[in-house]
C-alpha cells in the first residue's frame, strides 16, 4: 500500500466544484500526498493537469436502486417516528406509475418500506445492498484497480450516488480506510445517505450533531468536521476580475449599481419567473426615483427551462441574464455539471453586484463571505404554476432552523414591499450582513477559506 496515495473518489460531478476547482489538489500535492482522481464524470481532468483514473461503463445491481429508495423511505419514517415532526414527509419525492416498469418498483419500495420499518430492518436493507453491489463486474473491476494501485485512502466526494457504493465496499474488502465528504447543508435530514465509509467529513459541528442523530450507528470518532471547501474562492482575489473587466465580459452597464436574482429549480421554486418579474417591477419603481439598477439574473445551473424567456425579454431594460458555465452532459439534472470557469464567475457575479434575491437558497452564505446581504422571497403568487405548492413549505425545512437570528436575511412578504425593502438595505446593510455571517458561521466551519487544509490534515492523522 503507498503511504501517501489518496484516491479522490468523483463517483458524479457534484464533487468538482468542491475538489477539482479549489485549491484542494495543489495543496495535496504541496502537503507531499499523491493525489489521484477515481473519476466517473464525463469530464476528463488531466486537462486541468490532474493525475487522474477513469471509471469506464459503471454499473450498479438492478435491485440496488429499490433498495436505496426503501431505505430512503425507512429512514424518514423513522425520523417522523423519533422526533414526532412530521417535516420528514416533504423530504419524499411522488412516486411513478408512467410505466408498468415505474409502477413495479414503485409498489415494491411502498412494500418493502412497511416490511422493513424499524432500526433492525434498516440495517438489513443496507446489508441486502451491499450483497447485491458485491456481485456486480463494477465491484470487481473496482477490485481489480485497488489490488493494482494499492491506496492508503479513498475519500469519497459525495454520500448520494449509489455508483458510489461498490468502490468503497472494493476498498474496505482490502482493508483500505475509507472516508465521505457530506456535500450540502441541507443533506442530512433528508435521507440522503446512500454510501457507508469509515469516517466522515461534515461542514460544522451542527453537521455533525445531526450525523450522529440520524445515523447512530456512526461514532463519534469517526466524524471530522472541516468546513467545504465550496466557498474558499470567494477569498482568492487572484480569481477576482476588475468591475470594468467584468462588466465588458458580460455585457453590463458601467453607470449601474446591479443586483442579483438567483435562480431555483423548477421543482424547489415553480413560480420563479414571477418573483423575478417582481422584482423587475421593484427595480423599475426605483429606477423613477433616481437610482440607476439593474438585475443579473443568474439561473439555476440545472435549469434549461424557457419559463424566464417572457420576462427576460418584457423587461431587458433592467435584466441582463449572465448564465451559469455548466456543461450539460446528458438528460438527468446530475449530468449537468460545472466547470471551473462558473466558479470564477460565481464568484465574480457576487463581488460586483449589491446584494441577491432568491428563494431559500445557500446563496445567503456566498454573499456574506463578501460582506454583503441576501432577500429571501417569502410570499405565494396569485396566479401559481402548482396550486399545491406554497412558499411556507421551504422554510419549514430542517436545515433553516440553524437560522439563529431571523434578521440574517431580509424577508421580502409581499411584492409592494420588495422597493422599500431593496432601497433601505443598499443605504444600510450592516446588520443584516452581521447576522448572515453570524449563520455561516453556524453552518460552516470558520474560517472558511482553510477547509481544504483542516480536509488534509484530516486525511493525515487517518492513515497515520
Amino acid at each position: 500500500m503507498s503511504k501517501n496515495k489518496i484516491f479522490i473518489l468523483l463517483p458524479d460531478g457534484i464533487g468538482l466544484r468542491n475538489f477539482a476547482y479549489t485549491s484542494f489538489y495543489k495543496l495535496g500535492k504541496e502537503l507531499g500526498f499523491d493525489v489521484v482522481f477515481w473519476n466517473n464524470t464525463p469530464f476528463s481532468l488531466t486537462n486541468l493537469g490532474f493525475n487522474e483514473i477513469k471509471i469506464e461503463k459503471a454499473k450498479t445491481h438492478p435491485l440496488t436502486d429499490i433498495y436505496k429508495n426503501v431505505k430512503i423511505q425507512v429512514e424518514l419514517n423513522l425520523n417522523i417516528k423519533n422526533t414526532n415532526d412530521n417535516v420528514y414527509n416533504t423530504y419524499r419525492f411522488p412516486f411513478s406509475y408512467s410505466t408498468l416498469k415505474n409502477t413495479i418498483k414503485s409498489v415494491a419500495v411502498q412494500l418493502l418500506s412497511k416490511f422493513y420499518f424499524s432500526q433492525s430492518g434498516l440495517t438489513k436493507i443496507r446489508a441486502k445492498m451491499n450483497k447485491e453491489e458485491r456481485k456486480t463486474l463494477y465491484y470487481c473491476q473496482s477490485l481489480e484497480t485497488l489490488k493494482k494501485e494499492k491506496p492508503a485512502l479513498i475519500f469519497c466526494t459525495n454520500q448520494r450516488p449509489v455508483l458510489a457504493i461498490a468502490p468503497l465496499l472494493a476498498a474496505q474488502d482490502l482493508g483500505i480506510p475509507t472516508a465521505c465528504f457530506i456535500f450540502s447543508w441541507d443533506n442530512l435530514p433528508k435521507a440522503t445517505m446512500v454510501v457507508e465509509t469509515d469516517y466522515y467529513f461534515v461542514w460544522s459541528e451542527l453537521m455533525r450533531k445531526e450525523l450522529l442523530f440520524y445515523y447512530p450507528y456512526i461514532r463519534s470518532n469517526q466524524v471530522f468536521v472541516t468546513g467545504t471547501p465550496q466557498f474558499e474562492t470567494h477569498f482568492d482575489t487572484s480569481k477576482l476580475f476588475s468591475r470594468e473587466v467584468f462588466f465588458k465580459n458580460n455585457g453590463l452597464d458601467l453607470d449601474k449599481k446591479y443586483i442579483c436574482y438567483s435562480g431555483d429549480d423548477v421543482t424547489t421554486c415553480p413560480d420563479d419567473s414571477q418573483y423575478l418579474e417582481d422584482v423587475a417591477l421593484s427595480i423599475r419603481e426605483l429606477n423613477k426615483k433616481g437610482y440607476d439598477l439593474g438585475i443579473i439574473f443568474r439561473r439555476c445551473p440545472v435549469d434549461f427551462s424557457s419559463r424566464f424567456d417572457k420576462v427576460l425579454a418584457n423587461y431587458n431594460d433592467v435584466i441582463v441574464s449572465v448564465a451559469p458555465k455548466w456543461e450539460r452532459k446528458g438528460e438527468m439534472w446530475n449530468t449537468i455539471l460545472p466547470t471551473p470557469e462558473d466558479v470564477i464567475l460565481q464568484a465574480n457575479t457576487i463581488v460586483h453586484t449589491e446584494m441577491v434575491i432568491n428563494l431559500g437558497s445557500s446563496m445567503v452564505f456566498d454573499y456574506a463571505a463578501h460582506n454583503k446581504s441576501c432577500a429571501y422571497i417569502n410570499y405565494d403568487v396569485d396566479n401559481k404554476v402548482l396550486p399545491n405548492w406554497f412558499v411556507s413549505k421551504i422554510y419549514k425545512y430542517v436545515h433553516f432552523r440553524s437560522m439563529p437570528n431571523e434578521k440574517a436575511v431580509i424577508w421580502l412578504n409581499n411584492p409592494s414591499e420588495i422597493a422599500f425593502k431593496i432601497e433601505k438595505e443598499l443605504n444600510d446593510s450592516k446588520e443584516t450582513v452581521r447576522y448572515a455571517k453570524n449563520w455561516f458561521e453556524i453552518i460552516n466551519q470558520n474560517p472558511p477559506q482553510e477547509a481544504s487544509q483542516r480536509i488534509w490534515e484530516s486525511i493525515k492523522k487517518i492513515i497515520q
